[in-house]
């Protein structure tokens, strides 16, 4: 599977569609980690999340006809609210299905771009393999948010940019759940850059695919609350991703809730930006892991920004 292919493939594909994001220095944390740390911000692209790389490359992929007659995908809300954007852009009909605890406000978004939202499930793969069927059974189109190889290079055409802005890239910090981004990321980067580290971040309530890589095979396990929503839940059974975090992923390492929470309220005061619970995972995670950083040019994509008034709220 030649996912730098693909990724190059999507780069050109989706561009007209997404926010080139900014690669922002960070001055405090660059001291803090004795390093040259840079954040690639893509709280900022439209929705406020990375997802609508991966899904709108999968939806460009698809007939006219295809995106007419409806469109199916499950989400935790990143995702559905990116192939409902997308959808709004291209012309189609969204039906979503979301965990029963998904996030309300993620809901309201996605139902503000159009998008037809229905509950099923309390785990994001029950969730998944609900809709895949849905899907099937009504002969309508099906985007998964990370089990699919177009949606993979969607979410690594980040790692085009990255390799456009900085010559040398030593390590990456990238939030994990199921596999999507880090896999488009760590396929492309070391297709260019081979000596580059890639580390897997989750939250510990929540950490299905690093249990699954140590385990050999991907398992079925329950996961707990967490304020990274966005990466947690379990893993599609056949995932593409488990092989190639096995193959690209460096290293993994978790962070506990206070872990996330603390983050996320630094970066909100040294940052100035609104992000959400996963995207303070690998912020943590390089915190965490900062007297093995001094000297290196350092990358933490910082995934998303959709955060309930509510959770942000009790964070402060």
């Amino acid at each position: 599977m030649d996912i730098a292919k693909e990724v190059i493939a999507a780069e050109i594909r989706i561009r007209p569609y997404i926010r080139k994001t900014i690669l922002e220095y960070s001055r405090y944390y660059s001291r803090l980690a004795e390093a040259n740390v840079h954040f690639k911000l893509e709280n900022l692209q439209h929705t406020g999340s990375f997802k609508l790389r991966g899904a709108m490359n999968k939806m460009l992929s698809l007939t006219r006809a295809q995106r007419k007659r409806g469109v199916v995908t499950a989400s935790t809300g990143n995702h559905g609210a990116a192939v409902a954007y997308g959808l709004g852009k291209l012309g189609g009909r969204a039906i979503v299905f979301v965990p029963q605890n998904a996030s309300h406000v993620k809901i309201q978004v996605i139902e503000g771009l159009g998008a037809e939202v229905h509950h099923f499930g309390d785990d994001t793969a029950d969730t998944e393999a609900h809709a895949r069927k849905f899907a099937e059974q009504n002969g309508l189109a099906y985007i998964p948010p990370y089990n699919d190889v177009q949606v993979i290079g969607g979410q690594g055409s980040i790692a085009v940019e990255l390799v456009n802005e900085l010559n040398r890239i030593d390590t990456v910090f990238v939030a994990l759940g199921g596999g999507g981004l880090i896999s488009g990321i760590a396929g492309y980067l070391k297709s260019n850059q081979p000596a580059v580290e890639i580390i897997g971040c989750s939250p510990q309530n929540s950490q299905v695919m690093i249990q699954s890589v140590g385990a050999g095979q991907i398992l079925d396990v329950p996961s707990l609350p967490t304020i990274s929503d966005g990466t947690a839940g379990g893993i599609e059974p056949g995932a593409v991703t488990f092989d190639l975090c096995r193959e690209w992923v460096d290293d993994y390492e978790t962070v506990n809730e206070d872990e996330i929470k603390e983050n996320l309220r630094q970066f909100l005061q040294t940052q100035h930006m609104l992000i959400e619970g996963s995207a303070a995972v690998p912020i943590a995670a390089m915190v965490k892991r900062r007297n093995d950083l001094a000297g290196k040019n350092v990358v933490v994509i910082i995934c998303g920004a959709n955060i309930s008034l509510e959770t942000l709220k009790t964070i402060l």
